[in-house]
């Protein structure tokens, strides 16, 4: 019988335990505006488990309207995988304050400030290539906050799977109108899908709230 080692290109994924069956996830509420919202995987906020403006036509998934002890679980494992998403160091390649235009190979990439996605045209995409390894790991670490504009964009390339991206913002993440986005934001405060963004990854954030407005959130 043979066995077949699992090559991992970049550093080990992040764990998100019973995070993981979130596409969103909260601290202090979560409020939507926009009918045609459509979220695939669970989505509920802890302590405060306030949502407004999300009916169970809007979730493929369970939606959590009370408080229930499995979103605290959640919240625990959330606040697990970010502090080690938040502790790596090993082998950090510094990431630019702005990464349209830019095709990144699989690694951890750092920035002690703020990062984000503008431009247009080719400026406006950002490229993540796996290389043709389907288990590559992307961890973008940055100190502060994550802002992508209007119309940006990431494309996949090699193989790379959204499942194997985390963005772990120090402060609040913002997704611009209409852009199209990729991989698991890990949040310390807010998230904000503004009207039209597509997120395929998950919204998790530990204090603060998620924002949604008429968007597509399918958790990989």
């Amino acid at each position: 019988m043979a066995n077949f080692a699992v090559i991992i290109s970049g550093p080990p994924g992040v764990d998100l335990g019973a995070a993981g069956r979130f596409a969103i996830l909260a601290g202090s509420g979560i409020s939507n505006t926009g009918v045609s919202t459509i979220i695939t995987g669970d989505v509920g906020s802890h302590p405060t488990a306030t949502i407004n403006g999300l009916l169970p036509g809007n979730v493929n998934g369970i939606l959590y309207t009370v408080a229930d002890p499995l979103v605290g679980e959640a919240k625990v494992a959330l606040t697990n995988a970010y502090n080690d998403a938040q502790g790596r160091s090993l082998n950090a390649i510094s990431l630019p304050g702005q990464l349209g235009g830019l095709t990144l190979a699989p690694g951890l990439y750092v920035n002690s400030s703020t990062s984000g996605i503008s431009g247009t045209g080719a400026n406006a995409i950002l490229t993540l290539d796996g290389g043709g390894n389907p288990n590559s790991v992307w961890i973008f670490k940055m100190g502060s906050t994550f802002i992508t504009d209007s119309g940006t964009s990431i494309v996949l390339a090699g193989e790379a799977q959204a499942k194997n991206i985390y963005w772990s913002v120090g402060s609040s993440a913002t997704l611009g109108t209409n852009s199209i986005f990729f991989g698991n934001i890990l949040a310390d405060q807010s998230i904000t899908l503004t009207t039209g963004a597509t997120l395929t990854g998950r919204a998790l954030t530990r204090i603060g709230a998620v924002t949604l407005d008429t968007n597509t959130v399918t958790k990989p």
